[in-house]
Protein backbone atom coordinates (compact mmCIF):
# COMPACT_ATOMS: atom_id res chain seq x y z
CA UNK A 1 0.00 0.00 0.00
CA UNK A 2 1.30 3.47 -0.77
CA UNK A 3 2.44 5.49 2.21
CA UNK A 4 1.33 8.86 0.90
CA UNK A 5 -1.47 10.02 -1.34
CA UNK A 6 0.02 10.60 -4.77
CA UNK A 7 -1.58 12.36 -7.70
CA UNK A 8 -0.87 9.45 -10.02
CA UNK A 9 -0.75 5.76 -9.23
CA UNK A 10 0.89 2.70 -10.71
CA UNK A 11 -0.98 -0.08 -12.48
CA UNK A 12 -0.08 -2.35 -9.56
CA UNK A 13 -1.70 -0.04 -7.05
CA UNK A 14 -4.77 0.39 -9.25
CA UNK A 15 -5.03 -3.39 -9.45
CA UNK A 16 -4.58 -3.77 -5.69
CA UNK A 17 -7.13 -1.07 -4.86
CA UNK A 18 -9.84 -2.26 -7.28
CA UNK A 19 -9.24 -6.01 -7.19
CA UNK A 20 -8.92 -6.06 -10.98
CA UNK A 21 -6.02 -8.03 -12.47
CA UNK A 22 -3.26 -6.05 -14.14
CA UNK A 23 -3.97 -7.93 -17.36
CA UNK A 24 -7.61 -6.76 -17.25
CA UNK A 25 -6.49 -3.16 -16.70
CA UNK A 26 -4.24 -3.44 -19.75
CA UNK A 27 -7.21 -4.83 -21.69
CA UNK A 28 -9.36 -1.90 -20.58
CA UNK A 29 -6.62 0.38 -21.87
CA UNK A 30 -6.67 -1.34 -25.30
CA UNK A 31 -10.44 -0.81 -25.35
CA UNK A 32 -9.97 2.91 -24.59
CA UNK A 33 -11.71 2.68 -21.23
CA UNK A 34 -8.55 3.83 -19.44
CA UNK A 35 -6.03 6.40 -20.63
CA UNK A 36 -2.86 6.21 -18.54
CA UNK A 37 0.11 8.45 -19.14
CA UNK A 38 3.65 7.11 -19.31
CA UNK A 39 6.46 8.31 -17.09
CA UNK A 40 10.05 8.80 -18.26
CA UNK A 41 10.70 5.08 -17.73
CA UNK A 42 7.70 4.10 -19.85
CA UNK A 43 5.60 2.90 -16.92
CA UNK A 44 1.88 3.50 -16.92
CA UNK A 45 0.69 6.15 -14.48
CA UNK A 46 -3.00 6.48 -13.74
CA UNK A 47 -4.95 9.29 -12.15
CA UNK A 48 -6.33 8.41 -8.72
CA UNK A 49 -9.74 9.09 -10.30
CA UNK A 50 -9.19 6.00 -12.42
CA UNK A 51 -10.03 3.97 -9.31
CA UNK A 52 -13.60 5.25 -9.66
CA UNK A 53 -13.53 4.69 -13.42
CA UNK A 54 -12.52 1.03 -12.95
CA UNK A 55 -15.13 0.63 -10.22
CA UNK A 56 -17.76 1.97 -12.63
CA UNK A 57 -16.61 -0.54 -15.26
CA UNK A 58 -17.00 -3.38 -12.75
CA UNK A 59 -20.48 -2.30 -11.74
CA UNK A 60 -21.59 -1.79 -15.33
CA UNK A 61 -20.33 -5.25 -16.28
CA UNK A 62 -22.27 -6.76 -13.38
CA UNK A 63 -25.42 -5.17 -14.81
CA UNK A 64 -24.73 -6.78 -18.18
CA UNK A 65 -23.39 -3.78 -20.09
CA UNK A 66 -20.94 -4.51 -22.91
CA UNK A 67 -17.50 -2.93 -23.20
CA UNK A 68 -18.81 -0.75 -26.06
CA UNK A 69 -21.76 0.45 -23.94
CA UNK A 70 -19.45 1.19 -21.01
CA UNK A 71 -17.07 3.08 -23.31
CA UNK A 72 -19.96 5.19 -24.61
CA UNK A 73 -20.81 6.17 -21.03
CA UNK A 74 -17.19 6.86 -20.05
CA UNK A 75 -16.68 8.97 -23.16
CA UNK A 76 -19.03 11.47 -21.49
CA UNK A 77 -16.27 12.22 -18.98
CA UNK A 78 -13.66 14.89 -19.69
CA UNK A 79 -10.34 13.71 -21.11
CA UNK A 80 -7.15 14.43 -19.24
CA UNK A 81 -8.58 15.70 -15.98
CA UNK A 82 -10.19 14.31 -12.90
CA UNK A 83 -13.96 14.18 -13.40
CA UNK A 84 -16.00 16.34 -11.07
CA UNK A 85 -19.20 15.42 -9.28
CA UNK A 86 -21.07 17.20 -12.08
CA UNK A 87 -19.28 15.09 -14.71
CA UNK A 88 -20.26 11.89 -12.92
CA UNK A 89 -23.79 13.18 -12.49
CA UNK A 90 -24.18 13.37 -16.28
CA UNK A 91 -23.25 9.71 -16.55
CA UNK A 92 -25.47 8.85 -13.60
CA UNK A 93 -28.49 10.49 -15.19
CA UNK A 94 -28.07 8.74 -18.53
CA UNK A 95 -27.01 5.43 -17.00
CA UNK A 96 -29.94 5.63 -14.59
CA UNK A 97 -32.42 5.89 -17.46
CA UNK A 98 -30.96 2.78 -19.07
CA UNK A 99 -31.07 0.93 -15.74
CA UNK A 100 -34.69 1.99 -15.20
CA UNK A 101 -35.59 0.46 -18.57
CA UNK A 102 -33.76 -2.76 -17.66
CA UNK A 103 -35.50 -2.87 -14.28
CA UNK A 104 -38.90 -2.44 -15.93
CA UNK A 105 -38.11 -5.23 -18.39
CA UNK A 106 -36.97 -7.53 -15.59
CA UNK A 107 -40.06 -6.77 -13.51
CA UNK A 108 -42.30 -7.49 -16.50
CA UNK A 109 -40.48 -10.76 -17.06
CA UNK A 110 -40.78 -11.74 -13.40
CA UNK A 111 -44.48 -10.91 -13.38
CA UNK A 112 -45.13 -12.79 -16.63
CA UNK A 113 -43.27 -16.02 -16.03
CA UNK A 114 -46.26 -17.71 -14.42
CA UNK A 115 -48.50 -16.95 -17.40
CA UNK A 116 -48.32 -17.34 -21.16
CA UNK A 117 -45.21 -15.69 -22.60
CA UNK A 118 -45.95 -16.50 -26.25
CA UNK A 119 -43.08 -18.99 -26.63
CA UNK A 120 -45.14 -21.72 -28.28
CA UNK A 121 -44.91 -24.36 -25.57
CA UNK A 122 -48.69 -24.19 -24.97
CA UNK A 123 -48.11 -25.97 -21.65
CA UNK A 124 -50.14 -23.62 -19.44
CA UNK A 125 -53.93 -23.33 -19.38
CA UNK A 126 -53.57 -19.60 -20.05
CA UNK A 127 -51.80 -20.34 -23.36
CA UNK A 128 -55.06 -21.50 -24.84
CA UNK A 129 -56.48 -18.03 -24.12
CA UNK A 130 -53.48 -15.83 -24.90
CA UNK A 131 -51.77 -17.84 -27.64
CA UNK A 132 -54.35 -20.15 -29.23
CA UNK A 133 -52.79 -22.56 -31.72
CA UNK A 134 -49.47 -20.72 -31.21
CA UNK A 135 -50.49 -17.65 -33.19
CA UNK A 136 -47.59 -15.79 -31.56
CA UNK A 137 -45.27 -17.72 -33.89
CA UNK A 138 -46.47 -15.52 -36.77
CA UNK A 139 -44.47 -12.66 -35.16
CA UNK A 140 -41.22 -14.63 -35.07
CA UNK A 141 -39.22 -16.80 -32.72
CA UNK A 142 -38.84 -16.59 -28.98
CA UNK A 143 -41.14 -15.56 -26.13
CA UNK A 144 -43.08 -12.99 -28.15
CA UNK A 145 -45.04 -11.53 -25.24
CA UNK A 146 -41.91 -10.99 -23.14
CA UNK A 147 -40.31 -9.39 -26.17
CA UNK A 148 -43.04 -6.77 -26.34
CA UNK A 149 -45.73 -8.24 -28.57
CA UNK A 150 -49.23 -8.16 -27.10
CA UNK A 151 -51.49 -11.17 -27.35
CA UNK A 152 -54.32 -9.04 -28.77
CA UNK A 153 -52.08 -7.78 -31.59
CA UNK A 154 -51.65 -11.24 -33.05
Amino acid sequence: MQSKIEKTISIGYLSERTGVAVSALRYYETQNLLHPERNAGGQRRFLRADIRRVSFILIAQQFGFTIDQIKTELDRLPAGRTPTKRDWSKIGTHFGKILDEKIETLQNMRNSLNSCIGCGCLSLKSCALYNPADKAATRGTGPRYLMGDKSGDI
